[in-house]
């Protein structure tokens, strides 16, 4: 009998990953294929509300703590680069 427990966060973006490698190869036949890339979509799909569920938490403990607008989060912030006016 199949375990019902969806994935956790982690779990299914490896699964997904592994999805994309073997779509990538471009070695199986469609059948296969498209009930992989089927499997990607759910996965995908859990993998999103799990980062939206995390970001509404991070919202209500900002608001808790009297923070009215979360941050935005950049991971590649990087200054903009400034040209001399003339």
């Amino acid at each position: 009998m199949p375990d019902s427990t969806p994935p956790d966060f982690e779990q299914a973006l490896a699964e997904l990953e592994a999805l994309v490698a073997r779509l990538e190869r471009g070695d199986l036949p469609l059948d296969e294929a498209l009930k992989t890339f089927e499997r990607g979509v759910e996965l995908t799909r859990h993998c999103q509300g799990a980062l939206k569920a995390a970001q509404q938490r991070v919202e209500i403990l900002l608001k808790r703590n009297g923070q009215t607008e979360p941050e935005p989060f950049n991971v590649a912030e990087s200054p903009e680069p400034t040209t001399p006016s003339g």
